[in-house]
């Protein structure tokens, strides 16, 4: 379960930017994932072997997880639920990866196109400041799947 995100120039064709996934407790005043295998298996960590795979408070500062429920969370805001402006957080709480499609400096090379805009699988059209917003909740960034398409 993801969120694909996409990129249009006035003069390019629609290009995949990557997938914004749901991606556990993290602690973002250490930007540290609390999966045990860290940031390569939190997608491969399920939540039925939580207690085996995933920390129960920060490894660095102890934190504990604080309380989410799905309009506050990064599962939720998968899910439709969570309409909240994305931002970055502080303590222990949920958060969002990114897995590139393009390269970020091409992205960035096409941000500066007057007239582009950016739109998510579900027709949604985002503003580059939007999107901005919406890396914000995404500390955990995947680089190896540039050049692919992926879903």
């Amino acid at each position: 379960m993801g969120t694909n995100f996409y990129i249009k120039t006035p003069y390019t064709a629609t290009q995949h930017i990557g997938k914004r996934s749901a991606a556990g407790m993290y602690c973002w005043d250490c930007d540290l994932t609390l999966c045990k295998g860290g940031n390569n298996e939190i997608h491969f960590s399920s939540l039925a072997s939580h207690d085996k795979k995933w920390h129960l408070q920060c490894p660095n500062c102890d934190a504990k997880q604080s309380e989410e429920s799905l309009t506050k969370s990064s599962i939720g805001r998968e899910l439709g639920f969570n309409k909240s402006e994305p931002k970055r957080r502080s303590g222990v709480a949920s958060c969002s990866s990114f897995s590139w499609a393009m390269e970020p400096a091409d992205y960035i090379n096409l941000t500066m196109v007057k007239d582009t805009f950016i739109t998510d699988e579900y027709s949604r059209v985002l503003s580059i400041k939007d999107f901005k917003d919406v890396l914000k909740e995404c500390p955990i960034r995947f680089y190896g799947s540039i050049g692919t398409e992926f879903c």
